[in-house]
C-alpha cells in the first residue's frame, strides 16, 4: 500500500520529539495503547508504536513459535512493557517483558509503513521474542538441555495468561499439554476451572475493562478442549464477572484461567 507523502514525514518528527522530551527511565513500567507501525529493513520488519513523542520498538516480523506475536495494521495495539537500558532497535526505544495485544476494534489510522532505511540495521532475531529458525511452534531449541522434574504429588494448580479480551492462541498448547501431564501423573479425579476477567491501568490513567463474559467464555474453552483432549475428570467451570484490580504493574496476570487439578 503506498502511503502519502505526508503519513511518511510524520515519524521523523515523532522521532524529532522523542530527541527533546524526556524517556521515561529504565526499569519503569509504561503500558499505552497506540496505533503500530511496521518499518522494513534489509533483514527483517520490524515493529514500532509511538507513546508521548517517544518511539518504541515493540518486535520482529516472526510466526507463531515466538512467545510474543506482532501487532496487526488496521488495529491499535495495547503494549505493555518495562523500559530498557539495551541501545535502541530499529529507532526505538526497547522494551523488556513486553506484552502485545491487537485490539479488536478497526482503526483506519493504523496504517503505517516505513521504508527500508540504512539507518535501522538489526540482525534477524536481534533478542527474544523472534522467529524459530525452521522449528515447529512447540519444539526446544537444538541441543538444548531438557531437565526432567519431579513428578507432582497432590492438588496442582496451574494458570494460563491471556491477551487483553482475547481467547486460546498458539502460545497455549504447551500449557495445556503440561496440564494433561500433571493431571495423569497426580491421577486426578476432579478438575476445577476458574476464569477471571482482567482490567488494566494505563499509563495514562485510563483503565480498560475487559468484556462482561470474557472469563466464562475463556474457562469454557479451556476445559472443553482438555476434556476433548482426553482428561477423564470430574469437572467443575467457574468464572467471575468482577472487574480484576488494576494497579499498572502485572496486570496482564488478571487476565487469566486457573486450573485445579484435585487427585
Amino acid at each position: 500500500m503506498m502511503k502519502s507523502p505526508k503519513t511518511l514525514l510524520a515519524i521523523p518528527m515523532l522521532g524529532l520529539a522523542g530527541a527533546l522530551a524526556a524517556a521515561p527511565p529504565p526499569g519503569e513500567r509504561i503500558s499505552f495503547v497506540s496505533c503500530p507501525i511496521v518499518r522494513d529493513t534489509r533483514s527483517v520488519p520490524c515493529w514500532l508504536s509511538s507513546y508521548r513523542g517517544d518511539i518504541y520498538y515493540l518486535t520482529i516480523q516472526s510466526d507463531v513459535s515466538a512467545e510474543v506475536q506482532p501487532p496487526l495494521l488496521g488495529h491499535q495495539v495495547l503494549v505493555e512493557g518495562k523500559v530498557s537500558a539495551d541501545p535502541e532497535i530499529c529507532g526505538g526505544i526497547v522494551l523488556d517483558e513486553v506484552r502485545l495485544t491487537a485490539m479488536p476494534e478497526l482503526d483506519a489510522n493504523c496504517n503505517t509503513m516505513l521504508p527500508a532505511d540504512d539507518r535501522y540495521v538489526i540482525d534477524f532475531n536481534p533478542r527474544p521474542p523472534g522467529p524459530s529458525g525452521g522449528r515447529l511452534a512447540f519444539d526446544p531449541a537444538p541441543g538444548a538441555v531438557r531437565e526432567v522434574p519431579l513428578p507432582p504429588e497432590g492438588p496442582q494448580q496451574i494458570s494460563l495468561y491471556f491477551d487483553f479480551d482475547k481467547g486460546v492462541s498458539f502460545r497455549h498448547p504447551r500449557f495445556l499439554g503440561e496440564i494433561l501431564r500433571t493431571a495423569e501423573q497426580i491421577g486426578a479425579s476432579k478438575m476445577v476451572v476458574t476464569g477471571v476477567r482482567g482490567a488494566h491501568l494505563l499509563s495514562d490513567g485510563t483503565l480498560l475493562q475487559e468484556s462482561a463474559n470474557t472469563g466464562q467464555r475463556r474457562a469454557e474453552e479451556i476445559s472443553g478442549l482438555l476434556l476433548a483432549a482426553g482428561l477423564a475428570a470430574e469437572t467443575e467451570v467457574n468464572w467471575t464477572d468482577a472487574v480484576a484490580e488494576a494497579d499498572g504493574v502485572d496486570d496482564w496476570q488478571s487476565r487469566r484461567v486457573t486450573v485445579e487439578l484435585l487427585p
